[in-house]
């Protein structure tokens, strides 16, 4: 039976779109049963059918745990087996967290644990990095921090501007997403206490992937 996605999106819904997309050329064996957001007008949510949708604005809870608390209810309700923050501007608090743990993952514009947060691209120039990237991680509660799964390079030009980075990453972003969910869905990777496992084997590093978007040690 296909895994069950639920997405969290705070954008436009260029990582749910490649994820619909590869499902549909059978790259995915799943299926994404809901969106949701902290946007209300957020486009991603145009990507699925009303009765998959969750959107509400944080202003309308007493604080953050009332608004993920909500969030968690509605999440749970949809019953997915992978949780994927695909653009996901706001921070999920611990309860949130521990309540999925082990099935929330994360795409994040860095070379984790470089350049958690905000910025990476600007911040990786201003570093003088030759390499740049994107990371996907399991979530723990504090920022950006989860076990790293997988990894996408791309050299940094001479020249490069933040935006001019942020594209050649982007163009990366989507691959990595897709060859990690494939991996998770399958079953072949798991995640206890912090330490993956990769086909019973434990995983020391991240996965690297290569040009022809496949994952490798």
């Amino acid at each position: 039976m296909s895994s069950r996605i639920a997405v969290l999106a705070s954008g436009r819904g260029s990582n749910l779109q490649a994820i619909l997309d590869a499902i549909a050329a059978q790259q995915l064996d799943a299926q994404v049963v809901a969106v949701l957001s902290d946007k209300p007008d957020a486009s991603a949510l145009l990507k699925v059918s009303p009765a998959q949708r969750w959107a509400r604005s944080p202003k309308g809870y007493p604080d953050r745990a009332a608004f993920d608390a909500a969030m968690a209810d509605a999440l749970d309700a949809f019953a997915p087996d992978w949780i994927v923050c695909a653009g996901y501007m706001r921070i999920l608090g611990p309860a949130f967290v521990a309540r999925f743990d082990g099935r929330l993952v994360n795409i994040h514009p860095s070379l984790l644990p470089l350049y958690k947060g905000l910025h990476t691209h600007a911040r990786a120039l201003q570093a003088g990095d030759t390499e740049h990237g994107a990371s996907v991680h399991f979530v723990v509660p504090e920022l950006d921090a989860g076990t790293v799964l997988a990894q996408a390079r791309v050299p940094v030009q001479a020249g490069d501007t933040p935006e001019a980075l942020a594209l050649r990453v982007l163009a990366v972003e989507h691959p990595l997403l897709i060859a990690s969910l494939a991996l998770l869905v399958s079953g072949r990777v798991t995640e206890q206490a912090g330490q993956l496992q990769l086909d019973g084997h434990p995983l020391f590093s991240p996965l690297r992937l290569d040009c022809a978007g496949q994952l490798n040690r």
